[in-house]
């Protein structure tokens, strides 16, 4: 996995069996700081296993993470969720390349742990530990949100992404 706004990687074992390695997690949990400030918390292993398996279940290459931890103030600044999963450390926003997007972020609903956003205009799939649910949608092939009114989540979600994608560029 490497975050694509510092360039920071991790490639290894985090677990032993069911067991964490903390080395590997503190490891994780500085390649996932925030883009912003650098600021670390320890990341949730559970939000990585998340990954790991779409991973493994998509024979996906190297993952570039958009958004791991967020503090507070970079939470503010891209208008996250109050509530966002990124706070705890257990939220990552996976860039996706249009050509995969529609079967992983199927694979990722169908997974059914945790939060999954779909962003196919922005280019990227949120993924996280916290309750399963979902929003967003459309396909990377059409670009096109969903004809139906967005609820004020799936708005503040979309106003997130495009910042995120204005931070970007």
């Amino acid at each position: 996995m490497r975050h694509v706004a510092s360039g920071a990687k991790f490639s290894g074992i985090y677990r032993a069996g069911q067991d964490v390695d903390p080395g590997a997690m503190a490891e994780l949990s500085e390649v996932l700081a925030d883009s912003r400030t650098g600021a670390v918390r320890p990341f949730d292993a559970e939000a990585i296993d998340i990954l790991w398996e779409l991973g493994q279940q998509q024979k996906f290459g190297e993952f570039s993470i958009l958004s791991g931890y967020r503090t507070p103030s970079t939470n503010r600044a891209v208008h996250g969720a109050g509530d966002s999963q990124h706070l705890r450390a257990a939220a990552l926003d996976v860039e996706m390349p249009a050509a995969k997007f529609d079967t992983f972020g199927e694979a990722a609903l169908r997974l059914a742990r945790g939060g999954v956003g779909l962003y196919p205009q922005h280019g990227f799939i949120h993924v996280d530990s916290g309750p399963v649910r979902q929003w967003g949608g459309g396909s990377a092939r059409s670009g096109a949100a969903h004809a139906r009114k967005l609820s004020p989540a799936e708005e503040r979600m979309n106003r997130m992404a495009e910042a995120w994608a204005t931070m970007r560029r």
